[in-house]
């Protein structure tokens, strides 16, 4: 296999990716979630022969926005953000992604995100035009991949009510319970949620500044409804009351 291309894309804090190709038995612990799932053993076998796998530092940027929409990639451990930058250098986080997630589905050729890791992050990459060939071969395939639009158009339209109907309250209250419901998916407590980006982030994916989130947390700290026993986890203390100020049921 030819090795992964990521050097051009260091972060400052990124070291040298980790690159292998092992067996494919890297998502076994969120194997109903991974790309594979649905997948023979044969499938899986074949699929296993036009992937690379990457062992990558945290703060590594995958592809920048605009690049060649030339691989797909899907997450074994680990953790990563999109986001989009604006013209003027503001940053909009479109999503966090972990164990199970893919990514790299381009626009006319491009990427239309970047994509840098959270945390360090084992990521499983595979070219599209032999996953185009493939799909040709296995059908369960293609309808993995058709999920996997239809799931970024959900994600699209959920980031949009987040942003645009909902208080500061709301937002982080929906955030909170998404990463939790996300921690139950893979087999993991719902409570507490681990939190492994920043304020910063979490202000830049819900249209917030980091002194109201930084605020909220406080307040829902102080209300009962979390408890933060450290800065990256949050429990979830009254799991109920949150979710009536997730759906603004308590007026935000």
């Amino acid at each position: 296999m030819p090795p992964l291309d990521f050097d051009d894309h260091k972060t400052e804090r990124a070291e040298a990716p980790d690159l292998s190709a092992p067996p494919c038995r890297n998502c076994d612990v969120v194997r109903e979630l991974a790309f594979c799932a649905d997948l023979s053993h044969d499938e899986i076998r074949r699929l296993a022969t036009v992937r690379c796998h990457a062992q990558l530092p945290a703060s590594f940027s995958v592809f920048r926005e605009g690049d060649a929409a030339d691989h797909v990639y899907s997450i074994s451990s680990g953790a990563v953000k999109l986001y989009k930058l604006m013209s003027d250098g503001r940053r909009q986080i479109i999503g966090f992604l972990f164990s199970g997630d893919m990514f790299g589905l381009g626009l006319d050729g491009g990427y239309c995100y970047t994509a840098e890791t959270l945390i360090p992050t084992q990521l499983c990459r595979f070219t599209h035009r032999k996953l185009d060939t493939m799909m040709d071969e296995f059908p369960r395939l293609e309808r993995k991949m058709f999920t996997m639009t239809v799931k970024d158009l959900v994600a699209a339209q959920e980031q949009m009510l987040l942003l645009g109907r909902k208080t500061a309250r709301e937002k982080v209250a929906t955030f909170l319970l998404k990463l939790s419901r996300r921690a139950a998916q893979q087999g993991l407590p719902s409570s507490p949620v681990a939190l492994p980006m920043s304020r910063a982030d979490i202000a830049d994916y819900l249209g917030l500044t980091i002194e109201t989130v930084s605020r909220t947390f406080t307040q829902l700290k102080r209300e009962g409804i979390i408890g933060l026993p450290d800065a990256g986890h949050v429990v979830l203390t009254d799991a109920d009351g949150l979710r009536e100020l997730a759906e603004g049921a308590t007026g935000g």
